[in-house]
């Protein structure tokens, strides 16, 4: 069984980010680092880098996949080929933070979300180090529905 990849988006791949960590990656995202500081950090945490700076993705030392496109979809087909999809049980990220999500009852959701959302979701998230409540509303339905497309499309 290989080992989850440990991800570090650069600062261009905001959005790609957000969407790994959705899918389960592990993505750390911190804008305003620089190109010595990505390459420390990825080696440090053996974490392969991903970019779209050319340059960066030559560095030595460090495992980079430089992202080709600049489509959303495309970019997390690149992910996907390339370093894996992950594994049927991996678990959604916080989108915001890339905090691994709790498991919270309907009771604990009601004081954060909207009263139509308690009527219509039985199943909700949170994350404890930035506070947002997750639930799989309908980008949630986006998200899977693009992932089953993308994984479907690797395997043909």
């Amino acid at each position: 069984m290989s080992k989850e990849p440990m991800l570090l988006a650069d600062e261009m791949l905001g959005r790609l980010a957000r969407w790994l960590r959705l899918l389960g990656y592990d993505t750390l995202y911190e804008p305003g680092l620089s190109d010595h500081q990505l390459a420390a950090r990825a080696r440090q945490e053996d974490r392969t880098l991903l970019t779209r700076d050319r340059e960066l993705s030559r560095r030595r030392g460090i495992r980079c996949l430089l992202v080709r496109s600049q489509k959303l979809e495309e970019q997390l087909e690149q992910v996907m080929e390339e370093l894996g999809a992950p594994a049927p049980e991996s678990e959604p990220r916080c989108s915001q933070c890339n905090a691994q999500l709790l498991s919270i009852s309907c009771q604990e959701a009601s004081w954060r979300v909207p009263a139509f959302v308690l009527d219509t979701h039985k199943r909700f998230r949170y994350c404890a180090h930035c506070d947002q409540v997750y639930w799989q509303g309908s980008h949630w339905q986006h998200v899977t529905e693009t992932a089953a497309r993308l994984r479907h499309h690797k395997t043909e």
